[in-house]
């Protein structure tokens, strides 16, 4: 469950919304095969976490060398710092429509709440808290139902398809967004957070089974969540041509068909499941770094146990705050983020890729053949998408032409 809360962050908001909006139901085949692809990565980081007792970070130094390892780990650093800031960012914006507070002073709120909250919850509250709350996010599946589509025209958006009849502008901004879904779906940051989440909650082969339920079951379930939003942007905004950029604008999707009530549950469930993300992706550095240098590291540990682990994620939502409060507008920042994402997705899923195949580490819970084909189908993928990616943002402007 708390899988589903956490799936939907502030990118996957924002994609999910304009890709309704501008086409229709024809992206809904990109959340389906980007999800499978996320269930692949996460179920054998999670299977790596509990056999070989190897988070991602540990791989990276030893699979790809120091050099290509540091490479690696300084570009993740930096998506995953500017994706903590646009969570930061997106918070704000919900806590100003929630409460009429000014954008910055609530930015430096949020963080300190984010701090303490992080400070004082040990893992597995942290991941409930966020994960459980964002729940109020179902919302929106409600919303789908309640609007009554075309239910048959939404079955045929999961067939992978390219409209016809687009113009060749139109054609590349539907190539950004198929690859800015594709990055949102399986950000890195999921895999170096889920997998040191397996060996803090100390998995071994008895967790396997519940692995396979959160990857698959949970996963899927969120997918549909985000499903939710796209579809009920091209019943509701699409056709009066409305852009849904703003977190805001994504919240009217409930309040068209639920009022007052849906608009409230949209804006709670969109503040948790941001805020749980904004966790996820500031310890994710802070496992990284950790990881790769070798220090001690965990939220098992007392804060002052592991202090070099607990300097880095306290110093990642400051600098993430410094970010916010420029000025820039946070959702560039998702742009940025989904860039930056895609960008590393190949160094990320490599090693992982490797060691989860390997039978010296893993043995009889090593890669079988239908982890390995899609695995190295969706790593194939995964590179196409990289090598694309900034021409496309640059070609279309960040989808907005």
């Amino acid at each position: 469950m708390t899988a589903v809360g956490g799936f939907v962050d502030i990118s996957e908001l924002v994609f999910a919304a304009q890709a309704g909006s501008r086409f229709g139901y024809a992206l809904i085949w990109v959340f389906v095969f980007s999800t499978i692809g996320i269930m692949v990565f996460a179920e054998m980081s999670g299977r790596v976490a509990a056999i070989a007792k190897q988070p991602v970070f540990n791989l990276m130094r030893h699979r790809l060398g120091l050099r290509t390892g540091l490479f690696t780990l300084l570009a993740s650093l930096l998506s995953n710092l500017i994706t903590c800031a646009a969570e930061i960012g997106g918070i704000a914006l919900v806590l100003h429509l929630l409460t009429g507070i000014g954008y910055a002073p609530l930015a430096v709120i949020a963080t300190a709440v984010l701090i303490a909250s992080v400070w004082v919850l040990p893992f597995k509250w942290i991941e409930r808290t966020y994960g459980l709350l964002g729940l109020f996010m179902l919302v929106f599946a409600a919303a789908l139902v309640a609007i009554h589509p075309t239910w048959a025209d939404v079955a045929r958006g999961a067939i992978p398809q390219i409209p016809q009849r687009m113009s060749a502008r139109d054609t590349l901004a539907f190539a950004y967004f198929a690859v800015a879904i594709v990055s949102a779906v399986m950000f890195p940051y999921e895999t170096y957070f889920y997998s040191s989440g397996g060996i803090e909650e100390k998995w071994g082969p008895k967790d396997l089974g519940i692995n396979r339920l959160t990857t698959i079951v949970g996963m899927a379930l969120g997918s549909l969540l985000a499903i939710s939003l796209l579809a009920n942007s091209a019943q509701l905004f699409g056709p009066l041509h409305i852009d849904p950029r703003m977190p805001g604008t994504v919240a009217m999707e409930a309040a068209i068909p639920f009022g007052q009530t849906g608009l409230l549950l949209a804006l709670l469930g969109m503040l948790f499941a941001i805020g749980g993300a904004a966790v996820e992706t500031c310890l994710s550095n802070a496992y990284s770094l950790a990881q790769f240098f070798g220090w001690e590291w965990g939220r098992y540990e007392k804060p002052w146990a592991a202090p070099r682990f607990t300097i880095a994620w306290i110093a990642v939502f400051l600098l993430s705050l410094l970010i916010v409060l420029t000025g820039i507008d946070p959702i560039e920042l998702v742009e940025y983020a989904v860039l930056f994402s895609i960008l590393v997705l190949p160094m990320t899923y490599l090693p992982l890729l490797l060691l989860a195949s390997d039978k010296a580490y893993m043995r009889e819970h090593s890669n079988g053949s239908i982890a390995k084909t899609l695995g190295w189908a969706y790593y194939c993928i995964i590179v196409i998408a990289a090598i694309a990616a900034l021409p496309l943002f640059l070609l279309t402007k960040g989808g907005q032409l």
